[in-house]
C-alpha cells in the first residue's frame, strides 16, 4: 500500500521558518523524482521544489527560490522542505508528490501552512 504523509505543517509569523516531511512507504522511493506541491485557496496547485532520485538536482519556483530547500534521504524513505522568510503569501496546503519515469504518481494528503502576524 503506498502512503505519502506529509508533517510539520503549522501556523507561523512572517519571518519565520518551518520544515516540512514526507514519509513513503510501498514504493521504491529511490527511483521516484520527488516534488512539493502548494495550493492557495481559490488558486490552483502549483509546483513549488522539485528533486530528482539520487537527489543531484532541484528546481524551484521563481516565487520562492533563495528561501525553500528540497532534500531528500533515501535511506529514510523522506521527503524535506525548508521553508525559510515566510511570506503571507505562503499560505497554502502543501502536498508531497512522488513521480516515476513511466509517469507513475502519488500524492499525499497536504499539510497546511499559515503565515501570518
Amino acid at each position: 500500500q503506498v502512503q505519502l504523509v506529509e508533517s510539520g505543517g503549522g501556523l507561523v509569523q512572517p519571518g519565520g521558518s518551518l520544515r516540512l516531511s514526507c514519509a513513503a512507504s510501498g514504493f521504491t522511493f529511490f527511483s521516484y523524482a520527488m516534488n512539493w506541491y502548494r495550493q492557495a485557496p481559490g488558486k490552483e496547485r502549483e509546483l513549488v521544489a522539485s528533486i530528482t532520485p539520487l537527489g543531484g538536482s532541484t528546481n524551484y519556483a521563481d516565487s520562492v527560490k533563495g528561501r525553500f530547500t528540497i532534500s531528500r534521504d533515501n535511506a529514510k524513505n523522506t521527503l524535506y522542505l525548508q521553508m525559510n522568510s515566510l511570506k503571507p503569501e505562503d499560505t497554502a496546503v502543501y502536498y508531497c508528490n512522488a513521480r516515476s519515469s513511466y509517469r507513475i504518481e502519488y500524492w499525499g494528503q497536504g499539510t497546511q501552512v499559515t503565515v501570518s502576524s
